[in-house]
């Protein structure tokens, strides 16, 4: 009986522990979507790849590339200047890791002054790296238009 009351108890700790994790894990994205957004929104190509880790990948319909600012500097370039960004999960992996999953919207003028628009959904892989949590791997795909 003593036996049984107390892996009760070690299960019930562990799981609010992960739990709590969990709560951290997507706190702590949430802070880097707010940093990616407010350096999107300012135009800071460096500042979105600073988020990433070293080698970091962003894949989109396009492909996978590294040169998150150059990219990020064309989508300038073509007029974009806004992005919402939310979290809608986040699960840690290890001590180290995270996974997210989340929806953006980006908007802005293209050269003509029209209003263009682009959302969809992301993904992202977490690791951390000189003590932050930096993107390893983000993927992020526009939503399909809606069906006939």
């Amino acid at each position: 009986m003593l036996r049984t009351c107390f892996s009760c108890l070690f299960l019930m700790v562990f799981s609010l522990s992960a739990m709590a994790a969990d709560g951290d894990s997507k706190q702590k994205v949430e802070g880097i979507a707010s940093e990616y957004a407010a350096s999107f929104n300012k135009q800071d190509g460096a500042g979105i790849a600073a988020l990433f880790a070293t080698g970091g990948i962003h894949v989109n319909p396009a492909g996978p590339r590294s040169d998150i600012a150059e990219f990020y500097q064309g989508a300038f370039k073509a007029g974009f200047d806004h992005e919402e960004i939310t979290v809608d999960q986040a699960w840690p992996i290890g001590s180290d890791m995270a996974l997210a999953i989340g929806g953006y919207r980006i908007s802005g003028k293209n050269q003509s002054g029209a209003p263009i628009e682009t959302g969809g959904i992301w993904t992202a892989t977490y690791v951390t790296e000189g003590g932050k949590l930096k993107i390893r791997l983000l993927s992020a795909m526009p939503k399909p238009p809606p069906p006939k």
